[in-house]
């Protein structure tokens, strides 16, 4: 049994995929081809955003924007500390200074304690509160109605993190299309993945738009040697994007599986472990399907089970940002976020993605309700 299996997936699109990658190969576009002009238009009508930017990673897809706003090390940047490295790394590549935020039961970030942090840091006054990059963590997205109150609030930009969200719902409007920008991954084990790296950055601001193409591109001006501030190589494969283009196609099939086998899951499941909870108003592209062990040396003999079983078990994230040996100069300790900090010791994954059969299903939950 694979944790994500593409190799289901590939006998769906496969003939398409090959097709695809063999016109680019034919045609030698390989780098800013007609495939990446359509995946951004695509992209852009799938979200409802008036930009669609693509890059080379997810990471790329933070620190492109991070570096437009031009921001300094005496500036916060407000994260969440249950989530994946690069979130806050790209803080710290785009110039400024990553605060860490607590998260609450749904593993997205506690608004409450973002005020909490925002306020610490004004009081403070080492750091100038500058923006926020709320997490759709595990599929589900962030509470962007309170998000948003509070960047207007206090003036600040918002950066949405979709890297696993994509595809997500919330209020009626698709992941992406939240905060002044949004970012997202195409890593091959994202709910919407490529063969290698990749990602894409959404906006609906021109002049924005303009800046990130720009960085993009070794911060280019009219043409490629004429560079007009600093920048990178962010662009995208146009091989990559003959890859996402099949798998947009089919995507919202493939979401309604995650949704099914999800729903399968939380049936099976939910008189022994505590399984996630999808809040109102909210619809997850579930990247992970998430459970929680009573404590770490239960979830190590889950873990050591399941893999006798042959159901590889994943741990999404057994370190909390501000314990990140990389983050030590930030001054955090053991205890500073509770939250975070009890599930990074209790949490694990199971394998999620839209090709698992029932029996599979039924089995997963079998061998873990018999070692609960």
């Amino acid at each position: 049994m694979k944790f994500i299996d593409l190799d289901r997936q590939y006998d769906v699109i496969g003939k398409e995929i090959e097709e695809r990658m063999s016109r680019v190969i034919k045609n030698k576009s390989f780098i800013m081809g007609p495939e990446i002009t359509e995946l951004e238009s695509n992209l852009a009508a799938y979200t409802g955003r008036k930009h669609a930017i693509t890059c080379a990673s997810g990471t790329d897809a933070l620190v492109i924007p991070l570096m437009a706003y031009e921001l300094k090390k005496s500036e916060a940047v407000f994260v969440p500390a249950f989530t994946f490295y690069a979130t806050a790394e790209s803080v710290v590549l785009g110039g400024a200074t990553p605060v860490f935020v607590d998260c609450d039961d749904s593993y997205n970030m506690d608004v409450k304690h973002l005020k909490v942090q925002i306020e610490k840091v004004l009081e403070e006054k080492k750091l100038t509160p500058r923006g926020i990059i709320p997490v759709d963590l595990f599929g589900q997205p962030a509470d962007y109605d309170e998000i948003m109150e509070i960047a207007r609030e206090y003036h600040l930009f918002v950066l949405e993190d979709a890297a696993q969200g994509f595809g997500g719902v919330y209020k009626g409007r698709k992941a992406c299309c939240f905060g002044d920008i949004s970012a997202t991954s195409f890593f091959p084990a994202k709910p919407l993945g490529c063969y290698g790296d990749g990602g894409a950055i959404f906006t609906d601001d021109d002049e924005l738009a303009v800046k990130m193409r720009s960085i993009r591109v070794h911060g280019m001006g009219s043409d490629r040697y004429n560079n007009i501030r600093m920048g990178m190589n962010g662009r995208m494969d146009t091989l990559q994007a003959a890859v996402v283009l099949p798998k947009l196609a089919i995507f919202d099939e493939e979401l309604e599986k995650r949704n099914y086998v999800a729903e399968q899951y939380k049936k099976g499941l939910k008189k022994k472990y505590v399984t996630p909870a999808v809040r109102e108003n909210k619809v997850s592209s579930w990247a992970q399907f998430s459970l929680l062990a009573q404590d770490m040396q239960h979830r190590e003999e889950i873990i050591k089970k399941m893999k006798e079983k042959e159901i590889p078990i994943m741990i999404y994230y057994p370190t909390p940002l501000h314990l990140q040996t990389a983050f030590d100069y930030l001054g955090y300790r053991k205890g500073a976020l509770p939250h975070c900090e009890e599930y990074a010791g209790r949490i694990f994954s199971i394998p999620m993605h839209p090709y698992l059969t029932d029996r599979e299903i039924g089995y997963i939950c079998e061998e873990l309700n018999s070692i609960a």
